[in-house]
């Protein structure tokens, strides 16, 4: 900081001495010498004195420019001095708590030992620094960050004390929305599985003895045709209708929305009547529900579970909660099942495969990646792979991931097996280049649960530093229907910054959604995916080569890059070659295969000729 004002300069007490001295010095030239002298040391004074008030200024103006409210107060906390972010904050001006004690401005939110630890810790290490609560001028309480800062002279005595402090009320708030949104369905504003989870978890700590929790999941039927029928928006109305009936028919319990259209419903009871009480369940949400013009009655299917009867834990509970709503649907709609121990998960293939599942990814070894590669048309030379995700039972052989990836997110299991495969691809990635081999994007499929569930990008920036794989080297897929999904949040900005960070973004199965093309515009994208049910018939069907060929010229317009799947033909190969398609993948050039045995085949082609050449590659291995 500045130096002080200081009377310690030489040419001041030379002009002091020069004054002294010309009362009795003989000769007008030396009196003249010494007014030369005592004129210097003024006039370095006064420069000293305007440096002073100089700075003294341009504090103020700092002051003036903070947005932290500060405030000065003497050794006896009593106010001297306020900055304008203070009065911005708070709404006091200076001439209002001028000489106040600054403690009459916080609210009696804290205790007398609160207060009493802040002195003992200002005191003894002269700072402090935490969350306190004040009140402003109009009354209502706000929550600050406090800097507090003792002041001392060189005696080492308190003089004043500086505080610094910022409002935190939006920050605050921006914190009870994350967490309800973490624990809060956003329709219906019931708990969400997680929530119920935790729930379940208190109730059965505090069950006592002769006590027991009842338990329901309820499924709508045929939900997707009503939402087809009325519309999404009042189908949206009818879940928030069904939630708000559910919660006061059982009021004094728990209810929850677990996704789409199930609800789970639980409650604490000294009665034994669990069959009355689904009975009661069905025929009260059975009434008809009024939505605009439409009177509907639901059908309910529902799968029940009693504690301690039928499980002391709470995922224990879940799970055959699930087991019994499955077995509900097999036994046809409208249809009401309790747990009983037939109903195990090897009674249910679906969630036997769920716990297969489970297993696999807690164990290892048993999902693996495959690479499909792609190839630019006009050299045939490899551009990219696509990483797909396969699951070798070691039971049931190869399983489809038609059968396991919707189990996967239904159960909440998507963003753990999407971790999964980010780490994998990166250490195969990390493994080609030690061994030297080509480098080429390897896209991996990104699912909406990973946006909204995980953290994707902490994930993939761990990953590529873990395995030291530069970032244009590791390309994401995401389907319209992910774009679109509310519950992702609108992911233009997060998108953009995965961009910033050099990896680069793909639409998969474009055109099979339902969504406008307007959006392509405003999303930042470098590639299309154009899907295989397009290609199929290409040449001879005229709608899918119009359709093909008004996706390229849009793309070549919106300056994306085209590939198209599934081409398994040479017409096919050549139509898109004529009509500008750039790259392709399909059984043409090469079938999805492990990465020992990609690799094996680019060794073997390494020592054979001109690498990596599609077209070669598929009669090699046809």
């Amino acid at each position: 900081m500045w130096p002080t004002f200081s009377l310690n300069r030489p040419m001041i007490w030379m002009a002091v001495s020069a004054f002294s001295a010309s009362i009795w010095l003989p000769g007008i030239p030396l009196r003249l010498a010494a007014a030369v002298l005592v004129a210097l040391g003024l006039l370095d004074a006064w420069r000293q004195v305007r440096l002073a008030h100089q700075r003294s200024r341009l504090g103020e103006e700092a002051l003036a420019l903070s947005d932290e409210g500060v405030v000065i107060t003497d050794a006896a906390n009593r106010i001297l001095a306020v900055n304008p972010a203070f009065t911005r904050i708070t709404g006091y001006t200076l001439e209002e708590v001028r000489g106040r004690m600054a403690s009459s401005l916080s609210a009696p939110r804290h205790d007398k030992a609160f207060y009493e630890h802040y002195w003992q810790v200002l005191r003894s290490t002269g700072r402090w620094e935490g969350e306190i609560w004040s009140r402003r001028k109009q009354g209502d309480e706000y929550p600050e960050w406090l800097r507090a800062r003792g002041v001392a002279d060189e005696a080492g005595r308190i003089t004043h004390h500086v505080c610094l402090f910022t409002d935190i009320s939006v920050h605050k708030a921006r914190e009870r929305d994350l967490q309800r949104i973490g624990f809060e369905d956003p329709l219906t504003g019931l708990p969400n599985r997680r929530r119920l989870g935790d729930l379940l978890a208190s109730r059965l700590r505090h069950l006592r003895s002769g006590e027991s929790l009842d338990m329901a999941l309820i499924d709508i039927d045929g939900f997707k045709e009503i939402n087809d029928g009325i519309g999404v928006e009042l189908g949206d109305r009818l879940l928030a209708r069904f939630g708000e009936r559910l919660a006061r028919h059982a009021a004094g319990g728990v209810v929850g929305r677990l996704g789409g259209d199930e609800f789970m419903v639980m409650r604490t009871t000294t009665h034994d009547d669990h069959d009355r009480w689904i009975k009661g369940l069905q025929e009260h949400l059975g009434q008809p529900f009024e939505i605009d013009t439409h009177s509907l009655r639901l059908g309910l299917t529902i799968g029940s579970c009693r504690c301690p009867e039928d499980g002391r834990e709470s995922g224990e509970l879940f799970q055959r909660l699930e087991s019994a709503l499955f077995s509900a649907k097999r036994n046809g709609c409208n249809h009401s099942q309790r747990f009983r121990p037939a109903l195990d998960v090897q009674g249910s293939p679906q969630l036997g495969l769920l716990n297969d599942l489970r297993q696999a990814l807690a164990v290892g070894g048993q999902l693996e990646l495959h690479y499909q590669p792609q190839y630019r048309l006009g050299d045939d030379r490899l551009v990219g792979l696509e990483a797909l995700l396969r699951w070798r039972h070691p039971r049931d052989g190869m399983v489809s991931p038609g059968d396991f990836i919707p189990l996967a997110e239904r159960h909440g299991l998507m963003s753990t097996l999407g971790d999964w495969v980010i780490d994998q691809a990166l250490a195969q990635l990390a493994h080609w280049q030690r061994k030297g081999l080509p480098e080429a994007t390897v896209w991996i499929n990104i699912s909406a649960m990973q946006l909204f569930q995980g953290d994707l990008e902490t994930v993939l920036a761990s990953g590529l530093a873990r395995h030291r794989v530069p970032a244009r080297l590791l390309g994401l897929e995401l389907t319209e229907s992910v774009l679109l999904d509310e519950r992702a949040g609108d992911v233009a900005p997060r998108l953009e910054r995965l961009r910033d960070r050099g990896h680069r973004v793909a639409i998969d199965d474009f055109g099979t959604g339902y969504s406008s093309l307007g959006y392509l515009k405003h999303l930042p994208l470098d590639k299309l995916k154009l899907d295989r049910a397009f290609i199929r018939a290409l040449p001879d069907d005229r709608a899918d080569a119009a359709i093909v060929c008004a996706v390229l010229a849009m793309a070549e317009g919106l300056g994306l890059e085209v590939v198209a799947e599934g081409v398994e033909t040479e017409a096919q190969r050549d139509f898109l070659l004529a009509h500008g398609c750039a790259e392709v993948q399909g059984f043409l050039y090469a079938r999805p295969q492990p990465a020992e045995k990609l690799e094996a085949e680019w060794r073997g082609r390494a020592s054979a000729g001109p690498p990596l050449e599609g077209r070669r590659v598929a009669e090699a291995t046809a």
